[in-house]
């Protein structure tokens, strides 16, 4: 694979597909029935779920459309995740790399992406194929972390994550979506940020097991400054990490 971001996304989801299906940060978000609300669903709606992860988005689409396709760059996630939602025979499970879909112009009626865009490399290519595949009118909902519109405090967050996760790439600020959203006429109608509480040893070791690496991630945390303790709401017990919270952005548009 020429894009070794993209092999390092493969290695990590692998190693941890387990990990993301039983993550209470990514099955059991608030975002979730929110978001399933905001896209008013139809029974004969077909919906694209991509970059599925632990199946979670795909799991809350599938009662409410006509077919799912759930797809992956990851076919070790996807093949585990398939596992765990059998009684759900309308998701379809596809290998697909979000920034090069392998389905034709107009396809979906729903498309939606939940905290993975973070590690795409190319967020622009990711957003020109989401516009390419929905029809005329379709609804495509995004739900990711975010970086602060604040420098200083993005570098601070970006590091961090890829700290912890070699296969995080960058997380964009709001306006940086919101500029490739215009410019691929995905009108935006809904929009919503959040503060997300990240338990910190759950987090830390979902996707770390060296003792070295997770101290070098504790460091980063603890040497903050105020402000950027504040911002992220770094809770402190001891000397131990209890939690720390991030940006989460949701938005929905249509096409």
């Amino acid at each position: 694979m020429k894009d070794e971001r993209k092999a390092s996304v493969i290695h990590t989801f692998s190693k941890h597909a387990d990990a993301y299906v039983h993550s209470e940060t990514h099955s059991k978000g608030e975002d979730l029935p929110i978001m399933k609300e905001k896209l008013q669903l139809k029974k004969d709606d077909i919906a694209l779920d991509i970059a599925t992860g632990g199946g979670h988005v795909a799991k809350q689409l599938a009662p409410h459309v006509h077919t799912v396709f759930a797809t992956d760059l990851t076919k070790k996630m996807l093949q585990n995740t398939s596992g765990y939602l059998t009684d759900y025979s309308n998701i379809h499970y596809v290998v697909a790399d979000a920034e090069e879909l392998p389905f034709l112009d107009d396809s979906f009626d729903v498309v939606t992406c939940r905290i993975a865009p973070h590690h795409f490399p190319h967020p622009e290519r990711f957003i020109e194929e989401v516009a390419r595949v929905l029809k005329p009118g379709g609804r495509f909902a995004m739900i990711d972390n975010i970086a602060p519109e604040n420098e200083q405090l993005a570098e601070f967050y970006n590091s961090l994550e890829k700290m912890r996760d070699e296969s995080h790439v960058r997380a964009l600020r709001i306006s940086e979506w919101e500029a490739l959203l215009a410019k691929n006429n995905l009108s935006i109608y809904h929009k919503s940020l959040r503060k997300k509480t990240l338990p910190y040893e759950n987090w830390v070791t979902r996707t770390l097991d060296d003792a070295e690496e997770i101290e070098k991630v504790r460091n980063h945390l603890v040497s903050a400054n105020e402000d950027t303790k504040t911002h992220f709401q770094i809770k402190e017990e001891s000397g131990k990490i209890e939690s720390f919270a991030i940006d989460e952005w949701m938005v929905l548009s249509r096409k």
